[in-house]
């Protein structure tokens, strides 16, 4: 599976502005209660990120490295991103269904910011 990023929909006020290149991410998805409980856990990195379907949060608690965290709606657009560090609990995101894990720095890499949609595609699959 991929993910990308499309940009935040400008404002109306906002002048539009090109529309950014959407970028694909290798990704895991964690949908079982144990992957999802296991999530991170154990590892030493990730290349990617690891989606937490449903979760509404996270915790670093026994987690080798800092991660950002991006909480999603039910309609796969961004509500916030977090860089935690190791040994923190989150506070669970109302709103959020999903929650992507990566290395820390990896979201603004990528461009993953508030507002911003996520699309989740087969790594087979091609955009018409």
């Amino acid at each position: 599976m991929t993910v990308s990023a499309a940009p935040p929909s400008p404002r109306p006020t906002t002048p539009p502005t090109p529309p950014e290149s959407p970028v694909a991410i290798p990704l895991e998805i964690a949908d079982s209660p144990r992957a999802r409980r296991t999530g991170l856990l154990g590892r030493s990195g990730v290349s990617g990120a690891l989606l937490l379907t449903p979760a509404r949060g996270v915790h670093t608690v026994r987690m080798r490295f800092a991660i950002d965290v991006a909480y999603l709606d039910r309609g796969w657009r961004v509500l916030s991103v977090r860089t935690m560090r190791p040994g923190r609990i989150g506070l669970p995101r109302p709103r959020a269904r999903h929650v992507i894990e990566a290395e820390a720095g990896a979201m603004a890499r990528w461009g993953v910011r508030r507002g911003a949609l996520i699309v989740v595609r087969d790594a087979g699959s091609r955009e018409e």
